[in-house]
């Protein structure tokens, strides 16, 4: 029997704090068919409201560096506000929507990655997603909204890349639907010149991802989505796209991975 379709779209905190695009993108996400998962960033008002508290973001190749005080503001950032504001629009645009995080039905097990030339705090690196657990809830048509934090087996909250969440959510869904990842942000696409937003390049197979890497094309902030892209065709999922808010309707210009 053929497997259904199912879209995991992860959004950036860039195009979550224009109201604007926000809106458009809420309103493409609501009408996509099918059964479909939102994982949402946040970053930047992570490190706008840690900078309040006074505590200081560190970055290591595009990746957040997550100390003790962090994973507190991260915590009520991105499982807070952002989550719960998220889920309210949903439910206001007449989506069931629920808010996650990996720690919620033991969603996302993580490991606290290991230290070896950065110690990166309180960060995980993801084990195993709940694919019965997150079943579930799309056979109920709950929307899952999950912000970027898991946990460990043994209860320790962490904080966690939200490409990799995404991709991995995608690759283990892969052996109940076919799936489709879609990452939206604030470029139009993987570009070939950081300083033109046009210069996107249509389609990067994994051989010609390798000479964009040996050509030092890609960015620090693309260096993970892009590997976690290509984890996730190594694990099965269909079709992955990149790019702008406008993505999920594909009337601009994008990217597609392709093996």
């Amino acid at each position: 029997m053929k497997k259904k379709v199912l879209k995991v779209v992860k959004i950036g905190g860039k195009l979550i704090e224009d109201e604007t695009k926000f809106s458009v993108f809420l309103d493409d996400f609501v009408a996509l068919d099918g059964p479909k998962i939102l994982v949402h960033g946040g970053g930047n008002l992570a490190t706008e409201i840690a900078g309040k508290f006074g505590y200081k973001t560190q970055m290591f190749e595009g990746r957040r560096i997550t100390d003790a005080d962090s994973i507190k503001v991260i915590t009520m950032v991105y499982g807070g506000f952002i989550n719960k504001n998220i889920v309210a629009k949903l439910q206001g645009l007449q989506t069931n929507a629920i808010g996650l995080s990996g720690a919620d039905g033991m969603s996302i097990v993580s490991k606290k990655r290991p230290v070896k030339e950065v110690d990166f705090g309180f960060v995980g690196d993801v084990e195993k997603v709940n694919s019965k657990f997150i079943t579930s809830l799309l056979k109920q048509n709950i929307t899952p909204v999950f912000s970027a934090i898991s946990s460990t087996a043994e209860g320790l909250l962490l904080n966690t890349n939200g490409d990799s969440v995404a991709a991995e959510i995608a690759k283990a869904m892969s052996a109940i639907y076919e799936t489709e990842l879609y990452f939206c942000f604030e470029k139009k696409g993987v570009l070939a010149n950081a300083e033109d937003d046009n210069s996107v390049i249509e389609e990067i197979t994994s051989g010609k991802y390798q000479q964009l890497l040996l050509d030092k094309v890609i960015s620090d902030g693309m260096l993970p989505k892009l590997h976690n892209c290509f984890q996730a065709v190594e694990g099965g999922v269909k079709n992955i796209f990149l790019g702008d808010f406008r993505l999920l309707k594909k009337e601009s210009i994008y990217t597609k991975i392709t093996n």
